[in-house]
Parts: C-alpha cells; structure tokens; sequence
C-alpha cells in the first residue's frame, strides 16, 4: 500500500514537470525542388552529391492539378518539369543545392535548355520557405557574374508538387545507354565531376 502510494506520487510529481505542449523534434531532413530543363537530366546531377538522400521527378510551377507527362508536354498545364530533392542539411546546406544548381544548366536561356524547347522547360527555384527565398535570390545575384548574359531563372514560392511516372524516375540509372543519356547527361556528369575539383 505505502509502495503503490509513492509510486503515484512519483509519477504525479514527474508528470506535473512536463511541458504542456512539448516542442516537437526538428526535421532531420529538409526539401528543394528545382526546375532546369529535362528532369532526367537534373535528376542524375543532383544524385552525384553526398548529403543528397532522395531526388524525385516531378511536375511543379503550373495550375493544373496532378498533371501526366503528355499535359505538360502541351505547355498548356504551366507546369514545369522539376526534381524535388530530400537533403540532410547536417552534411549539404540548401545554399550549395542552389550554387551547384547554377552548373548544371544555362540559367540564361528562357523557356529552353539545348535542344528542349518550351515553357516547361523553364529554368526555376521553388522555395519551401523564406529562409529558402532569401538563399536563393542571394545565390542569384552572386552568380550574375558567372555568365555572359542576364540570369532569367524564377524563384517563386512551390505551391504543389506532383510526382512524374514511375517510368521517368531515376531515368539515368535504369537506361544509361539510352540515346538522350549518353548524348546530354553523361557528357554533363563528366563536366561537372571536373567541377568537382575547381578551386573555392
């Protein structure tokens, strides 16, 4: 009787020195989506980088709810073609996503990257939060220098993400040889490895 006794006081006294609403852990992972033409292609750079957890293939930036690959073909959903990529921000900063971001595609050209012609093609930084704002019109404006012709990339907020068919994720692994692979992004990964080890 008098062990049960305090074991309930004991479990009242620990209970009444909790927080009412305890703070909840912070997110081990974070998000980005980026938009720089065929997102086979920005899929397969963005894998190359350690701190990088997962890079999905998607739609974003257009009105049209969970658009398919040939709507957004028509340039008619607004949508353009983008990864949304899962970091840890403990081993990648989102201010190096977006500074790498800026190699691997032409941020100068509108509506178009090599032959991939279109507005879904478009070269755009949705951001998830202010913080993510902030970093990315700052990585603009320090990148200008870095190119001949005006930056036209669009940093606008992401309002939904949709994920692209399954047969469009991870294309680069699941078909290297493919003609468009071995054509644009193999030669594209072999430039940015050297990238890899330009001085800081």
């Amino acid at each position: 009787m008098v062990w049960g006794l305090v074991l309930a006081l004991g479990a009242h006294f620990m209970n009444s020195h909790l927080p009412a609403n305890p703070v909840p852990a912070p997110p081990t992972t974070q998000r980005a989506t980026f938009g720089g033409g065929c997102f086979w292609c920005v899929e397969a750079a963005f894998e190359t980088l350690p701190g990088v957890i997962s890079v999905t293939a998607g739609y974003a930036g257009g009105a049209t709810s969970n658009p398919t690959y040939p709507e957004v073909c028509s340039g008619k959903t607004g949508h353009a073609e983008v990864v949304q990529i899962e970091f840890d921000p403990a081993r990648i900063r989102f201010e190096r996503l977006v500074d790498f971001f800026w190699d691997i595609h032409d941020p100068t050209t509108r509506n178009r990257q090599g032959g991939d012609i279109g507005t879904q093609y478009r070269s755009i930084i949705l951001y998830h939060d202010e913080a993510q704002r902030k970093a990315a019109q700052a990585s603009l404006l320090a990148a200008a220098s870095r190119f001949p012709r005006p930056i036209v990339t669009a940093i606008e907020p992401l309002a939904a993400f949709y994920p692209a068919e399954a047969y469009h994720q991870d294309y680069f692994r699941q078909h290297p040889d493919a003609p468009y692979c071995a054509a644009v992004i193999r030669p594209k990964l072999e430039k940015l490895e050297k990238l890899a080890h330009r001085p800081k």
